[in-house]
């Protein structure tokens, strides 16, 4: 599977937005919205921040990037994701219609793209998502991994 040197950039700038999440104290996810080689929305994971549990970094750039479309359909995008997606947050990418995912790291307990579940993979469903993964996937493993070791070590385990 090969990617693009815009995909590799989007994926980086998904990446700098999981850091920028982890400084505030929150899981390190990042998401970049794209249309052809235009970005339309990035951010970070901010549920704590907004006391909001629907607030994954897919989901606020989906937002921003409909509020700014003037439409809750994003045909012909790409969302570029460090950690591979939810199921909410596949389902959100199902209902506005978003053409491909593509994420860096796999989430063995809750990843639905194809680690736990395969949601977009339901034949059931009325739009199906394109999908790819491993872009950059060492730097969000080892982002991911650091996290978790520094917040297991404030707490002392």
């Amino acid at each position: 599977m090969s990617f693009s040197a815009w995909d590799a950039q989007c994926m980086a700038l998904a990446l700098e937005e999981a850091r920028r999440a982890a400084e505030r104290g929150e899981i390190p996810v990042g998401a970049v919205l794209t249309r052809g080689e235009s970005i339309l929305a990035h951010g970070g994971n901010a549920q704590i921040e907004l006391s909001d549990p629907s607030a994954h970094a897919e989901i606020r750039v989906l937002r921003e990037a409909s509020v700014r479309d003037g439409n809750y359909r994003l045909p012909g995008t790409t969302l570029y994701v460090s950690l591979e997606p939810c199921t909410m947050c596949c389902g959100a990418l199902v209902h506005s219609r978003v053409a491909e995912v593509i994420f860096a790291a796999r989430e063995p307990k809750a990843g639905a793209v194809i680690s736990a579940s395969a949601v977009l993979d339901n034949p059931a469903l009325n739009h199906h998502v394109q999908w790819r993964d491993g872009l950059l996937e060492t730097e969000s493993s080892h982002l991911l991994r650091n996290f978790f070791r520094e917040r297991r070590t404030l707490r002392g385990e």
